[in-house]
């Protein structure tokens, strides 16, 4: 998969230098304090190049967030068999947080799983990440489950989650 959109790019994850940035980013906690991992995976750029190595347009894939062609994070997509794709996203790079990318490129890759046939896409995120839930919102997904205190982090804090569901008829595009 790619897509472009004015500088800034969503492309598969591949090759060692991804599996490398991947890991990276991965392992550094204040990245993945709001997934539940304060202490980062513990992966190895090796671990990282096996999985993307199985990643296929049918099952799932790892991508690649650029702007003017250097990364700035990362998103997925999952294939859920159902008519549905569970999709993440991160802006990795905390320069490059809060300039609006996120709710952009999230309309590129929300737009080309529609246009590959999706009819629905769902998502979760902590409930504290206030942020994120206004992003979502105005791309127009809807809320449809909280769970309180349903899962502990890697220091044993009781984590929140929210999840989302978008339809085609409620995507507002930002790329537009």
């Amino acid at each position: 998969m790619r897509i472009e959109y004015r500088d800034l790019c969503i492309r598969d994850a591949q090759g060692a230098e991804d599996a490398r940035l991947l890991a990276n980013w991965w392992n550094d906690g204040a990245v993945m304090a709001h997934a539940g991992f304060p202490l980062g995976l513990g992966t190895t750029p090796e671990q990282v190049s096996r999985e993307i190595a199985f990643d296929t347009d049918d099952t799932r894939r790892r991508l690649i967030m650029e702007k003017d062609g250097v990364p700035i994070g990362e998103c997925s997509y999952r294939n859920c068999f159902d008519g549905k794709a569970e999709i993440g996203i991160k802006i990795c790079e905390s320069s490059r947080q809060e300039k609006g990318y996120g709710r952009v490129l999230l309309s590129m890759m929300i737009g080309r799983l529609f246009s590959m046939g999706y009819g629905k896409i769902i998502l979760d995120t902590n409930l504290n990440n206030l942020r994120a839930q206004h992003v979502y919102e105005k791309l127009g997904f809807v809320k449809t489950a909280v769970h309180i205190d349903s899962w502990k982090d890697q220091l044993g804090r009781p984590q929140s989650a929210v999840d989302y569901e978008l339809l085609p008829e409620n995507f507002v595009d930002f790329t537009l």
